[in-house]
């Protein structure tokens, strides 16, 4: 009965959705043949419960309108009631189903389980994937480092293609769940994983860490972005240059001063001479849709907040405020948002 509530309220959530992005944390919403598979193992418990459910609600309901047997009536517990060895083999039938169910439900898991794993890797792409505290760090690895890209928390698919996923963690356990894609995947720190997929329609796919690993556990989405292989390969290009110059005087300047500033010291911009690996790669930031994780949007106004008090946004995260006068945050704001 709690796992039929359980599912009940998947239900509706599912129902209501979200305003912002109706597909996010959707279960029910499959783009792959492998949520496909998830999916039709979730309608089938559901059905069963709701059965089960029906049934004991039925019984309890029958059991209740009986009349009440006077006390004078009521037989002497040493004396046997005919009407025991009925119960008995009811009793017994029903332990009997209900343990049959659960072998049904037990093998079909199994089966979907293999299912969910059994992706072909012919002419698949490789993605490595490692959890931070609190974000993903998202790479296209290549044998040949110049043909390696490296991004943050957006997943670039192309549709109808395998993906290969290689995991792992740079702290604590996470748990990477892009509930429309595939099922969950714990990311173990020291531990190197991995899983397929393949995503069938184009489409932005949100995604959650699933495993509790700290404060701003709650602030540690992600985004899969499935779109066709001429838009990936568009996309791939795209990430491969370098930063792009600036191409006004505010720029130049909101460069500089990113460079001589605590900024250098974290982040990365291929083609200056910020090179650090500690914070999220920025060369290409003005391409992603979000910031902080799925936080906030990529927008000016958002930008600016994130850079002066990133702890006013994700308390306890790993960046530190950047006390800037306005005009340079304005010059910084303005060179990072040309970095397509």
């Amino acid at each position: 009965m709690i796992s039929l509530g359980t599912a009940a309220s998947n239900l509706m959530l599912v129902a209501l959705g979200d305003p912002y992005h109706p597909s996010q944390h959707s279960a029910l919403n499959p783009a792959s043949p492998q949520a496909g598979h998830i999916e039709w193992l979730y309608w089938l418990i559901f059905w069963i419960l709701a059965i089960v459910f029906v049934l004991v609600m039925a019984t309890l309901t029958a059991a209740a309108r009986k009349s009440v047997t006077p006390v004078r009536e009521i037989l002497d517990i040493s004396r046997e009631n005919p009407g025991d060895k009925g119960a008995a083999w009811a009793v017994g039938t029903a332990i009997g189903i209900t343990v049959i169910t659960l072998l049904v439900i037990l093998v079909v898991s199994i089966v979907t389980g293999k299912r969910v794993e059994a992706v072909p890797l012919k002419s698949s792409v490789t993605i490595r994937v490692r959890g931070h505290q609190w974000w993903w760090e998202i790479t296209y690895p290549n044998s040949e480092p110049y043909l390696t890209v490296t991004t943050a928390n957006e997943i670039h698919v192309p549709t109808g293609r395998p993906i290969v996923v290689l995991t792992d963690s740079a702290d604590v356990i996470h748990s990477l769940w892009a509930p429309s894609i595939a099922g969950k995947r714990d990311l173990l720190p020291g531990i190197p994983t991995s899983f397929s997929f393949q995503v069938d329609k184009p489409g932005i796919y949100h995604g959650q860490c699933a495993e509790f690993c700290g404060l701003q556990h709650a602030h540690m989405g992600f985004a899969i972005i499935a779109e066709s292989p001429e838009q990936f390969s568009a996309w791939y290009e795209q990430q491969l240059k370098p930063a792009a110059e600036p191409t006004n005087a505010e720029a130049t300047r909101g460069r500089d001063v990113f460079l001589t500033h605590a900024c250098v010291m974290c982040h990365t911009i291929r083609g200056t001479t910020a090179g650090s690996h500690y914070g999220p790669d920025l060369t290409h930031i003005a391409s992603r849709e979000m910031i902080a994780a799925e936080t906030l949007p990529n927008v000016p106004g958002a930008l600016a907040g994130w850079i002066l008090d990133p702890q006013q946004v994700k308390p306890g995260n790993h960046m530190a405020p950047n006390i800037l006068a306005p005009d340079d945050l304005q010059a910084v704001i303005a060179y990072l948002q040309s970095l397509q």
